[in-house]
């Protein structure tokens, strides 16, 4: 990528006491993940010094921005990962993603990830993807949300810097609209799961809502069908955290079917068979809705039950 040209800025008299992040950003449109970072390195200067972020400026005031180029992925493409994309613009790409499939490298996955396979369809519309604010971004480009690796179902990626910050800012106001489907092992009651959430005490892959310090997680539980031994049920989310959803069934007492962190041991023998040839937690995002960072508009995309998950339904409807 090119390093653009040095952006040059007065100070207005109405923008007299404004903070020097917060004037550029609002009269270039920058992001301020983006601004903070190129501030940090000197890159922002106010009469000819470099300048903090909480500087207050004067009408009149010289500003100078020399952008840099923006970091680079260290992801690489692979196009034998397989996904189904279900619509793709200017801003975003949203895809159904299996079951099995990690979203973005880490320890343990460098590879044969969603952001291998996006990588791979040149999904990615600009440089500016990684979030200067996120430590680990050189493996996460575009990615604002994920899916446990054993969780299937719809997902929202960024194809732009700026469709990133404004995905993010939705994510953290709890704004979008997120709808699961799981089976769960036991009689579940509808009703909503009101905690906390904080990382276990003792078993530190896991996370629990019993807890006196932590953040709020809230999601609504309504049973769809009884069924032999276990319950079809739909989760919505008013709050997205880390296996939010399958702490909160399975602390009440009923978890998701196949859930290898948190199962524990299934009595019914033949309801543990359906659960181990299932392979993965019995949980797919149906549904994610969120205003459209390029046009503004509400939208909505659905992601089909898929076929190991009906396949389980159907065995344990019939008995």
């Amino acid at each position: 990528m090119t390093v653009a040209d040095a952006i040059e800025l007065v100070v207005p008299p109405e923008s007299s006491g404004a903070r020097l992040d917060r004037f550029v950003a609002g009269a270039t449109g920058l992001s301020r993940a983006e601004l903070q970072r190129w501030i940090e390195g000197g890159r922002v200067t106010v009469e000819g010094t470099a300048r903090g972020a909480s500087t207050r400026l004067h009408r009149g005031e010289r500003i100078v921005v020399h952008p840099a180029s923006s970091a680079r992925s260290d992801a690489k493409p692979e196009s034998e990962v397989a996904f189904d994309v279900l619509h793709v613009d200017d801003d975003v790409v949203v895809v159904d993603k299996p079951a099995g499939l990690v979203v973005h490298p880490s320890l343990g996955h460098a590879t044969g990830t969603l952001v291998n396979g996006l990588l791979a369809l040149g999904l990615f519309r600009s440089e500016d993807l990684l979030d200067p604010s996120d430590a680990t971004a050189h493996a996460r480009p575009g990615i604002v949300h994920r899916l446990d690796k054993g969780t299937s179902g719809v997902m929202v990626v960024a194809r732009t810097g700026q469709a990133r910050e404004a995905l993010k800012v939705q994510f953290q106001a709890h704004s979008i609209d997120r709808a699961y489907e799981a089976i769960v092992v036991g009689d579940a009651a509808g009703g909503t799961h009101a905690t906390l959430h904080a990382r276990h005490p003792r078993h530190r892959l896991r996370f629990t809502g019993r807890t006196t310090r932590g953040k709020p997680a809230v999601t609504h539980v309504t049973p769809l069908a009884r069924l032999r031994g276990a319950t079809h049920v739909g989760c919505t989310l008013e709050t997205g955290r880390t296996h939010q959803i399958r702490m909160h069934l399975a602390e009440s007492g009923t978890p998701v079917l196949g859930d290898p962190l948190y199962g524990g041991s299934v009595d019914d023998l033949a309801l543990r068979a359906l659960g181990e040839k299932l392979g993965h937690q019995a949980l797919h995002a149906r549904l994610l809705g969120f205003t459209h960072p390029g046009t503004g508009a509400r939208v909505r995309f659905e992601s089909k039950v898929p076929d190991d998950f009906l396949v389980v339904l159907a065995a344990l409807r019939s008995g």
